[in-house]
């Protein structure tokens, strides 16, 4: 049963289906005053449908990950589970999150079903094409906080969830950016087009750091839509920007690049939490 578990985990990538689902609680919380019982649907609803999601995607690239050191042990290609049953649990998850996404009305199931398109349909195969397919796959990132607002009965047209979406999109230009920079050997090993092939390593450094700074700035645009209503939360989101900024720009001077890049893919993560956090607690405490 242990074993069933870890397979099941590794094929849903639940690290990376929670914080989907975090995002999606977190657009909830920027437009709800309370907590009612529909919450529970649309964040069991994109947890699922972002699990079921994840298990295609092991589908569409076991043949890569078998080339890969950092997937090879993956439970399809090492064996452990075959092409049919796990494309039976994607199934099954796709549904049954899709049920419960419908609880939530149209939009946030139509949303759910979107994200799962553009990223098992569009990015996964437009990553082997090109190395900058990450931009139109940072889609993905801004679509789950958007089907929590919609659920806590706002608009996708509102103007405070058109810029946390944005803020989302920016940030996962390098969060996804910098894994690649890490694991560039891995995957040229599996012929995916990597960056290094393009720029060189300064001029990736460079690069990335300007999405970096671009991710600062996006999140200090978010006050300016009324969502943060304390200004000492406002101050304190400026002091997450400086944080990171001050430490990404080390990486524009240091030799060890990999290493430093290792750790921006840490700080912009540690940073992105700091202001679904911040946020969440200004919202919080404003209601109460």
């Amino acid at each position: 049963m242990k074993e069933k578990l870890k397979i099941l985990s590794e094929l849903t990538k639940i690290r990376i289906t929670s914080f989907v689902t975090l995002t999606t609680v977190f657009g909830y919380i920027c437009n709800s005053k309370e907590f009612p019982s529909n919450i529970l649907s649309a964040v069991f609803g994109i947890l699922l449908l972002a699990c079921g999601s994840a298990v295609l995607n092991h589908i569409q690239e076991h043949k890569t990950d078998a080339l890969m050191e950092r997937t090879k042990h993956r439970p399809i290609p090492s064996n452990k589970i075959s092409i049919k049953n796990a494309a039976i649990i994607s199934l099954l998850l796709v549904l049954t999150g899709s049920v419960l996404l419908s609880f939530n009305g149209i939009i946030p199931l139509l949303l759910g079903l979107l994200n799962l398109f553009w990223y098992n349909v569009v990015y996964t195969p437009l990553k082997r094409i090109s190395p900058i397919a990450i931009i139109p796959g940072s889609l993905v990132g801004a679509i789950p906080p958007a089907i929590g607002w919609a659920s806590a009965g706002g608009s996708i047209f509102d103007s405070q969830i058109l810029v946390i979406s944005f803020f989302f999109f920016i940030w996962q230009i390098p969060h996804f950016w910098l894994l690649l920079l890490v694991l560039g050997n891995d995957y040229e090993k599996a012929g995916f087009p990597t960056l290094t092939r393009v720029f060189n390593t300064k001029q990736l450094s460079r690069i990335t750091f300007v999405w970096i700074i671009a991710t600062v700035v996006t999140s200090l645009l978010i006050p300016l839509f009324g969502i943060v209503k304390n200004p000492s939360f406002y101050f304190a989101l400026l002091a997450a920007g400086l944080w990171l900024t001050w430490n990404a720009s080390k990486f524009l001077k240091d030799k060890d690049q990999k290493m430093n890049f290792r750790f921006a893919f840490k700080e912009i993560n540690i940073f992105v939490l700091l202001v679904m956090l911040i946020i969440s607690l200004d919202q919080i405490l404003f209601f109460i």
